[in-house]
């Protein structure tokens, strides 16, 4: 799968290439490249910007208004704040409705490309559990239109915290 945004790095490639540097060129220079490499995988990951996810929702949603869908997604339309994290990881299930509903190659491209975005940005958030929150199933099923307007939502609440 590919990519599309260049702003992310991968941080194993760099560590296979400083493993790599440092089997084949024992020198002062390779250890040098070794281990500034060890410190740059170390260093936290490049977090997706958010406005980017809001760009493809927005494409997205463009998409969707030419091929007329009308399914209907469960969506929160009211997070609480120390309910976003939840709210977003249903929202992202959900997008896979999308997906399988459209069978749209762009928005297949585009939907990848916002959920490696969103994991990426999650997964530099502590793991906590949210009490109270509901589960995706209990929320209210609405049409595409206000699911992408209440996901555009969620991800502006994690963009000014």
């Amino acid at each position: 799968m590919r990519i599309l945004k260049p702003y992310l790095r991968s941080t194993s490639i760099q560590c296979y290439l400083c493993l790599l540097l440092n089997s084949h060129f024992l020198t002062e220079a390779g250890i040098h490249v070794f281990i500034l490499g060890c410190i740059s995988a170390g260093l936290p990951k490049t977090e997706a910007n958010w406005q980017y996810v809001i760009h493809d929702l927005e494409t997205i949603e463009h998409l969707i208004q030419s091929m007329h869908m009308d399914a209907t997604l469960y969506t929160e339309s009211d997070a609480h704040p120390n309910c976003k994290v939840t709210a977003l990881q249903c929202f992202l299930l959900e997008l896979r409705v999308i997906l399988h509903e459209s069978k749209n190659a762009a928005i297949y491209e585009i939907i990848e490309n916002l959920t490696i975005l969103a994991d990426r940005n999650l997964s530099s958030i502590e793991n906590k559990t949210e009490l109270g929150c509901k589960e995706c199933e209990e929320l209210e099923e609405k049409s595409i239109k206000e699911f992408l307007k209440s996901f555009v939502h969620i991800v502006q609440m994690f963009n000014t915290s």
